[in-house]
């Protein structure tokens, strides 16, 4: 068992930290193996953990919650564990994005600093993070000599 509130407020200070270590990684290549595979897959996996606890239990919890229609999904989300598990979904989904973002865009040769305002919108708001770096990747794409794609 483990209690909403603890796993809430501890999630979101390593979330963080996860997305701190990405954003060294963009200017510290000597940084950047220890902080992408802490963001990448150490913190991500941490998070996960938690879910899976809470999941369970949110799920034992939740009376007449589902994904059947937006009243089920609210009547879900109705118990701390879950509401705590959903937030635990997002933090670790979009801080593996993130860390994806940054690997594909130094990859590709993209510069950090084109890179970085990628992060905070995948933090705050997942698909726009997103949407901004594959629009990123295509601008960069169609630069390229055509012989490299």
């Amino acid at each position: 068992m483990i209690d909403p509130a603890t796993a809430f407020n501890l999630s979101g200070k390593l979330a963080m930290l996860g997305w701190l270590g990405l954003i060294a990684s963009l200017f510290i290549a000597r940084a950047r193996p220890t902080t992408q595979m802490a963001a990448r897959l150490i913190v991500p996996a941490l998070l996960a953990i938690a879910y899976g606890l809470l999941i369970r239990t949110g799920f034992a919890e939740a009376t007449g919650g589902g994904f059947g229609s937006i009243a089920e999904v609210r009547a879900l989300f109705a118990s701390d564990s879950a509401l705590t598990a959903g937030w635990l979904h997002y933090l670790a989904f979009d801080l593996f994005v993130g860390g994806w973002i940054v690997a594909d865009g130094l990859k590709r040769g993209i510069p950090a600093l084109l890179i970085l305002p990628c992060l905070p919108l995948t933090f705050l708001f997942g698909p726009l993070g997103l949407l901004l770096f594959i629009l990123l990747r295509l601008a960069f794409r169609r630069r390229q000599p055509a012989e490299t794609l």
